[in-house]
């Protein structure tokens, strides 16, 4: 058996024309970049940015290529390409998918349905692990310890409040 080559996505990026995705990436341990053009066929303005990139994802021919590219990274391409296809410009596209992919704080999510519910979950699940800081890290500390400062009085809450009822 043959062994089994790993690739270690360095870049990816989108080509309005043709329209096409462009992965830089290098091949095991080796130090040659090299780039990788994933033609984009059959999508259109009207197309469906998830599926496509689930589709890509999951195609044979690039699918070892596309390991170490996030699924989200690759949505956001299609619908820069999707953006482009429908007259936006870049700096619009952008816009609009920063828009979709922002959690709202003060937005109720007991009122979104299923789906809405998973991409937000997983837009908080993504940034979670970006910002987590591993073992591995030149940065990380085990057991962090704050003292935050009290300069006013702490107003006290309802439901903080020992209170003689039974319930």
């Amino acid at each position: 058996a043959g062994a089994v080559m790993t690739y270690v996505a360095k870049k990816c990026g989108i080509c309005f024309r043709p329209p096409s995705i462009i992965l830089i990436y290098q091949e095991d341990n080796k130090d040659k970049t090299r780039q990788r053009i994933m033609p984009v066929r059959n999508f259109s303005e009207f197309s469906d940015c998830s599926l496509a990139a689930e589709q890509l994802k999951n195609n044979p021919r690039h699918k070892a290529y596309l390991e170490g590219v996030s699924l989200r990274q690759l949505k956001k391409l299609y619908s820069l390409l999707k953006g482009h296809l429908g007259g936006e410009s870049l700096a619009e596209s952008l816009e609009k998918f920063q828009q979709e992919e922002t959690i709202d704080p003060e937005e109720d999510m007991n009122k979104l349905d299923d789906k809405e519910l998973a991409k937000r979950k997983s837009i908080m699940d993504e940034l979670f692990e970006k910002n987590r800081k591993k073992k591995d890290d030149p940065d990380f500390i085990y057991d962090i310890e704050v003292e935050f400062p009290q300069d006013e009085q702490l107003e006290s809450c309802g439901w903080d409040v020992e209170s003689g009822e039974e319930i």
